[in-house]
């Protein structure tokens, strides 16, 4: 990596809060864009006349495009600041969500999801490290769990929010809303972040370099694919599933609203404990995740017991970000956004490849199926990390 010569982005506490709070923000309006087909995938399927599995494109498209975006993005605004960088990708964010609010067809909808997804893996590549640079090096891991909150936040509010506001009153004012949200994303930036120059040029030299480097940037890598594509293998269809199970349309939001309390409570719990015991947290998750879908996948479940359900998995889920990301960070502290910009990638890569997977899979073999595979896939998490502290 060539270095520039710049100033670092200054340390004022207050301020770095503040900002820190704007890019939490800015999370939670990509991942509720990114997520909230999951909630209305029965009614655009409905509205548009496309089976579910069609529809789940709309998660697969941003995921694919994220997963190419993350180092493409990274790379080609190396020399940009950043505030300027994250301010563009949450503007296109809230217009994306805009148009795909008038949309008259699914062209015009999956269109709209690709930028979508150019956004995100470009947003979160330079967020995941965005603490550093922001708040005094005391408060990074606080700040960084505080930032991946954002992703749990959106399920807790978002994904089940938008859900509601689509039961009453159709996906494309849920759509619109997110649409708003992310333009007030952009004022906020705009106000309250300092300037963040770049501290180094990264080249798409340096991806290669920074996995035959670090081995635990590759277990990272490859945990990440295990837990995420197992999870969005399961995730995309839950609505269905909970469908199947007898669950009342109109409860179905109350009970992504309990996977999203529990992913938050996940998420600051993950936080607490990453700092010492960061090998048994990733355990942990890889547990709970094939728990709970191995669970809902056994017989039926009334509200009551699948909302227990739910609050395992949310919690497994909820550490998975601010795990995984300290993780790679700590893995690659000196090369700190190529190792992200892979993370990103591979995370989203593995959201679209488990939107796709479940989509074939409930297409051939039903709902239930996907429970199976995505348990079948977090479980394999356990060995891989297992073998990889023996060698260490």
């Amino acid at each position: 990596m060539t270095s520039i010569d710049v100033r670092p982005a200054p340390r004022d506490t207050v301020r770095g809060w503040l900002a820190i709070l704007a890019v939490t923000l800015g999370i939670f309006a990509l991942m509720t864009s990114e997520l909230l087909p999951v909630g209305l995938l029965t009614p655009i399927g409905a509205a548009l006349d496309l089976s579910e599995g069609t529809t789940a494109l709309m998660v697969t498209v941003p995921g694919l495009v994220a997963a190419v975006a993350a180092p493409l993005v990274t790379v080609a605004t190396a020399r940009i600041d950043r505030r300027l960088v994250l301010a563009l990708l949450i503007g296109i964010v809230g217009a994306a969500n805009l148009a795909s609010a008038f949309a008259t067809s699914f062209a015009v909808v999956l269109l709209a999801r690709f930028l979508i997804g150019v956004s995100v893996g470009g947003f979160w590549s330079l967020a995941g490290g965005i603490a550093l640079r922001l708040v005094p090096e005391r408060y990074v891991t606080r700040a960084t769990a505080v930032v991946f909150g954002g992703v749990e936040t959106a399920s807790v509010l978002g994904v089940p929010a938008g859900t509601l506001v689509g039961d009453l009153a159709g996906w494309r004012t849920a759509f619109g809303a997110v649409g708003v949200l992310g333009l007030i994303s952009l004022a906020c930036m705009v106000v309250v972040m300092p300037k963040v120059p770049p501290e180094r040029t990264m080249t798409f030299a340096d991806l290669p370099r920074v996995l035959r480097a670090h081995q635990a940037v590759r277990v990272g890598i490859a945990m990440t694919f295990l837990a995420i594509t197992g999870h969005f293998t399961a995730y995309t269809f839950v609505r269905p599933v909970l469908q199947d199970d007898g669950v009342a349309d109109g409860l179905i939001s109350v009970l992504l609203l309990v996977f999203g309390v529990a992913g938050i409570c996940g998420n600051f719990l993950a936080g607490a404990l990453i700092t010492n015991r960061l090998w048994q947290t990733v355990c942990g998750i890889g547990l709970l995740l094939a728990a709970a879908m191995a669970a809902l996948a056994i017989g039926e479940h009334d509200v009551l017991s699948a909302a227990v359900v739910l609050v395992v998995w949310g919690l497994g889920y909820g550490a998975v970000p601010v795990t995984f990301q300290t993780w790679i960070l700590n893995a690659a502290p000196a090369a700190t956004e190529a190792a992200s910009s892979l993370y990103v990638s591979m995370f989203n890569l593995s959201i679209a490849l488990g939107a796709l997977a479940g989509g074939l899979a409930v297409d051939l073999a039903g709902t239930a199926s996907v429970l199976w595979i995505g348990a079948a896939l977090a479980v394999l998490v356990l060995p891989l990390v297992g073998a990889t502290r023996r060698r260490t």
